[in-house]
């Protein structure tokens, strides 16, 4: 496998005895290059020296014929051929352009998982103001604490050109997906036979930082809202999970709070992070590994191991179909492999390992970062032993009405437990709605005490 290495200084200042660490803010004539030689967002305009990853020619930017918002993705490459199918068998061809948990899950499954490889789309595409913005944030935006907040940015990528781990993983973090969504979607953790249950939620973001003459009036220092509700089945329908995130958790920790069906109570739920189990989830998934990473950085040091050209999951528009059913997707072991596309991208390649003094269920853990869009594809999560535990994939699309690339399917696998959980399937329910962002009024405690009925 190769990386590239990019290297660049910090600066430590000393002010009345007490020292901090202050990053290197990006020149003037390096955030030039974005619009030329980097893409707006801080990509590799080029394609790959083999011609296999194409230059960036803007992305994804026309509706498919007969699209209207509020319907199901068409998919914009229903065309294309498949190139080849990864297998155990011919893994070792391939080995430079996989991640360490494909190989894995090849290794695991050997007679059921295989990876099917289409040609490389570089669909991901934003509105110009966010293109304008990332810009400004390029010399402008910077790492407070110890990297577990960001200031000097209100709107756009923060961090286009970056330098550290913690930097890549607040793009992720901060990446634009409109001013705000509802989705109604099911997750499940099938067996070993394949048997689930599924688990239905609707859930509303309101995005502050993308959010727009709504969020007038609201703190700065809130990134996103998020309330979910749990709809099915009966047992836990009508319990409500409400969050505040916050962009700068130096000065204030995330909000969080529950409504219990059972008590009819609003209570404060401060347990909402970590490695807390996440809603529902059967112990499969971690509370910061929603949306394939969330929360606090204070946990981990973060370090950017390079940037790799790697086959990833990336423009899933069957797995988002309304043509198919769940269980067209859920099989024992691991999903559907024929439903999936894989291509090969460029990602920043971003280790995370535990800090000192701290506590967490992942020792380590890796991230694949989409240069792009900056949205997680793939994370490796290791145990205290060292060894690879779970394996996480984000199937992205473009939402090219918005347009944002963001996951219509998250996977989690177990390789340790032969199991796994996916959450996001929304094929036979309505898909996301970028046009009826909600308001902040709809993310208070007082709301979610008039909302909590059985």
């Amino acid at each position: 496998m190769s990386y590239h290495f990019i290297v660049k200084p910090v600066i430590v200042l000393s002010l009345l005895g007490a020292v901090s660490l202050v990053h290197a803010q990006v020149s003037s004539s390096e955030a030039e290059r974005l619009g030329r030689d980097l893409t707006p967002v801080g990509a590799e305009r080029a394609g790959s020296a083999d011609g296999v990853i194409p230059a960036w020619d803007g992305g994804l930017t026309d509706w498919p014929e007969g699209y209207r918002p509020g319907m199901h993705h068409p998919d914009p490459f229903a065309e294309d051929d498949r190139l080849f199918v990864i297998t155990t068998e011919n893994m070792d061809e391939h080995a430079d352009y996989l991640t360490d948990g494909h190989k894995a899950m090849l290794r695991a499954y050997p007679e059921t998982y295989k990876i099917p490889v289409y040609p490389t789309r570089r669909s991901a595409s934003y509105p110009e103001e966010v293109y304008e913005a990332t810009r400004s944030n390029a010399v402008n935006a910077r790492l407070v604490g110890d990297g577990d907040g960001v200031a000097g940015t209100r709107f756009g990528f923060p961090f286009p050109i970056p330098s550290r781990g913690e930097e890549v993983i607040w793009n992720h973090l901060m990446r634009y997906r409109g001013e705000g969504a509802t989705r109604t979607i099911t997750q499940a953790s099938p067996n070993r036979r394949g048997d689930f249950t599924l688990v239905e939620f609707h859930d509303e973001f309101l995005f502050n930082y993308g959010g727009g003459e709504a969020m007038e009036g609201v703190s700065e220092n809130i990134l996103l809202f998020l309330k979910q509700t749990v709809v099915a089945p009966a047992r836990l329908a009508g319990s409500i999970l409400l969050v505040h995130e916050t962009l700068d958790q130096v000065r204030e920790p995330r909000r969080a709070w529950t409504y219990n069906v059972g008590q009819r109570r609003v209570r404060r739920a401060p347990n909402v992070a970590y490695d807390n189990p996440g809603t529902a989830s059967d112990g499969m998934r971690t509370s910061d590994q929603f949306d394939m990473f969330n929360g606090a950085l204070d946990r981990y040091n973060w370090e950017i191991l390079g940037k790799r050209e790697v086959i990833v999951p990336y423009n899933n528009y069957r797995l988002h179909s309304d043509s198919i059913r769940v269980r067209d997707i859920l099989r024992p072991l691991h999903i559907n492999q024929d439903l999936t596309r894989y291509e090969r991208h460029r990602v920043w390649v971003v280790e995370a390992t535990l800090r000192e003094g701290t506590r967490h269920i992942y020792a380590r853990r890796v991230f694949y970062v989409d240069e792009d869009s900056w949205q997680i594809l793939a994370v490796e999560q290791y145990d205290g032993r060292g060894q690879l535990w779970r394996v996480s994939e984000g199937f992205a699309i473009n939402f090219y009405e918005v347009p944002c690339l963001w996951t219509t399917l998250e996977v989690h696998t177990d390789l340790q437990a032969g199991r796994y959980l996916a959450i996001g399937m929304d094929n036979e329910l309505r898909p996301y709605d970028f046009s009826r962002p909600p308001v902040p009024s709809d993310f208070t405690p007082a709301n979610l005490r008039r909302e909590g009925v059985r």
